[in-house]
């Protein structure tokens, strides 16, 4: 069983930040990737950042240089730091991990959400 609480989400102005946390918890062999998502009203879900058990990270090109993730592997935790927001950034930030479950098994689990909501 694995179980992921996201916090951090809330209505702030823009050019204001915002901190996203992520903890996953339960039967956990490992974490692989983890990594944030987000959804606005009429749109489709798109991948905001995320980072891999190596390192690597990755960005959406909208929030480059603005938003930063990272992760806390002894708390199972990622985070992802959202400054300069704009209005755009309003949406439903969902938390994704993929945890292995065995040497062969893996799944991706998603939180339930935060909103965050820019107001200009």
């Amino acid at each position: 069983q694995v179980q992921l609480v996201e916090s951090g989400g809330g209505l702030v102005q823009a050019g204001g930040s915002l901190r996203l946390s992520c903890a996953a918890s339960g039967s956990i062999f490992s974490i692989n990737t983890m990594g944030w998502y987000r959804q606005a009203p009429g749109k489709q879900r798109e991948l905001v950042a995320l980072v891999t058990t190596g390192g690597r990270l990755k960005y959406a090109d909208s929030v480059k240089g603005r938003f930063t993730i990272s992760r806390d592997n002894a708390k199972n935790t990622v985070y992802l730091q959202m400054n300069s927001l704009k209005p755009e950034d309003t949406a439903v930030y969902y938390c994704n991990v993929g945890v292995v479950a065995s040497l062969s098994v893996a799944y991706d689990y998603w939180g339930q959400g935060t909103q965050v909501t820019v107001s200009s």
